[in-house]
């Protein structure tokens, strides 16, 4: 009899060990942990001259000439994600949403509050150089992403041409300008008492950066055609940069001229994603807050459309939109899935922030929304790319004891300059490493990798770039909700 069933039986003791480790993965994520390397990740995307206290030694100076074909320094900033393109719309965005968890979870960051506010600062040295180097222009770019993406070299080497992109008043990009205003703006904040002088210069500059893109009205990717599409089209238009830009900034001075601006903009977007492209969701949500903290009626439509928001993502709402894999992850889109994820997560966890401090609840249809409906949605968000998913994987690099191996970054998965320090070309690199099937040799850790597909499956292959390759937006909008979760 026990012959008979043995199979049944090695499958239920398999089944149960899982379910045994899911419950121990359940009780003990190690926020914290996570929380640290989430913000060290970022070290490892740094462009320039390291300083001499970077964790992520495997890295080395890079692009110390950027810049120099329009004449100017513009040194520094990050790699937005396994390239080695510094795109200044997702890099801006990032720096937003760094601020922005900075803003709201600084007092649980402990001693990651220094780094993080670290990590901020390497963007908005680079930000305001682009911003101030030449009267009447805005930096947005530095590297052309279609030399750069057929050749599969490190930084440390990088013998592409480092092409320079600007946007003008004959060449307008309202929604890079706004995003740019918006990242100075969002980091003033985050300055204003530890160091008020960069903390005037942010916000000043983002006065000035905000009216550019108010003044002269147009999409970025419409001035730089293909060095910004296919990579970073500006989707959405404009509006949702213009909204959001004068949301922070109406935040960083409580001018009656943003709030003005503001209104005229209106809210009459109805989104279900949260991105670098698409920021109605997130203006709308920072705006909530005047409405749900300080009881101003004056916002209350943006309250109305936070929580519309929150209806179209809650999985037992009537208005749902959205969808979730089996293992319970929301699934947007099938390419970098998790930038998504992660930012709605911020979302998530900030709006139920506002609505613990008031005691507020709202209704989708006929569900009953508390702060811990959103509280529980977001954790089971952040469990999952922790590793409590059905493949048991932290989609985390260096993160729990499975993690993507063979991500798709050129740094990682080629040999250092201590390991290796003869140059390796633009074609250098695709032969015998990036065509390897073994693990990278640097590990990046921190690092969040685009996820997995929607049936909850993770390849681990390096050239399945869509899956397998980290950005600094996805680690950006993480940073917030691991803070709140941590509670340090």
């Amino acid at each position: 009899m026990a012959i008979r069933i043995r199979g049944t039986s090695l499958c239920l003791l398999f089944l149960l060990m899982n379910l045994s480790l899911l419950g121990n993965m359940k009780a003990n994520p190690n926020y914290r942990e996570a929380l640290a390397k989430s913000i060290l990740f970022f070290q490892g995307q740094r462009s320039g001259r390291l300083p001499a206290n970077q964790q992520i030694t495997w890295r080395s100076n890079s692009g110390l000439s950027d810049g120099r074909l329009a004449s100017v320094d513009l040194t520094g900033g990050y790699y937005d994600a396994g390239d080695n393109v510094k795109f200044n719309f997702p890099m801006a965005f990032t720096t937003t949403m760094l601020s922005w968890g900075t803003l709201e979870y600084g007092k649980r960051m402990g001693p990651q509050l220094q780094n993080t506010r670290e990590a901020i600062r390497w963007a908005t040295d680079y930000l305001l150089k682009c911003a101030t180097a030449t009267p009447g222009k805005l930096y947005v770019g530095v590297g052309d992403p279609n030399v750069d993406h057929k050749c599969w070299e490190r930084p440390e080497d990088m013998d592409t041409v480092r092409s320079v992109y600007s946007v003008s008043p004959g060449n307008p990009g309202s929604d890079v300008a706004a995003e740019t205003a918006a990242a100075l703006a969002a980091a003033s904040l985050v300055f204003r008492k530890v160091d008020p002088n960069y903390s005037k210069m942010l916000l000043n500059t983002a006065k000035k950066v905000f009216q550019f893109a108010l003044q002269y009205q147009g999409a970025y990717s419409d001035s730089l055609g293909s060095a910004a599409c296919p990579f970073y089209c500006s989707y959405s238009g404009y509006k949702d940069e213009l909204l959001w830009g004068a949301a922070w900034l109406f935040r960083a001075t409580n001018a009656v001229y943003y709030y003005n601006l503001i209104k005229s903009l209106g809210a009459d977007d109805q989104p279900d994603v949260f991105s670098w492209d698409n920021k109605y969701a997130g203006a709308h949500v920072l705006l909530s807050r005047r409405a749900l903290l300080n009881n101003d009626k004056n916002f209350d439509q943006y309250k109305q459309e936070a929580e519309n928001f929150m209806c179209r993502i809650l999985p037992n709402s009537p208005y749902s939109s959205t969808q979730y894999t089996q293992g319970g992850l929301i699934f947007k889109l099938p390419e970098s899935n998790l930038q998504y994820v992660t930012s709605i997560t911020f979302l998530l966890t900030t709006y139920a922030k506002f609505m613990s401090a008031t005691k507020h609840t709202f209704n989708c249809g006929s569900l009953f929304v508390t702060p811990n409906s959103l509280r529980n949605l977001a954790k089971r968000q952040v469990d999952y790319i922790l590793g409590m998913n059905p493949l048991r994987m932290s989609y985390m690099v260096g993160y729990g004891p499975y993690f993507p191996k063979r991500i798709h970054h050129r740094g990682s998965s080629l040999p250092s300059l201590t390991a290796h320090p003869q140059a390796i070309g633009c074609d250098g690199g695709f032969e015998p490493f990036f065509h390897s099937l073994n693990p990278n040799p640097n590990i990046l850790v921190g690092a969040i990798v685009g996820g997995p597909n929607q049936n909850d499956g993770f390849p681990d292959d390096r050239n399945d770039y869509s899956h397998s390759e980290p950005a600094t937006y996805i680690n950006a909008a993480i940073v917030g909700p691991l803070a709140y979760f941590a509670g340090i």
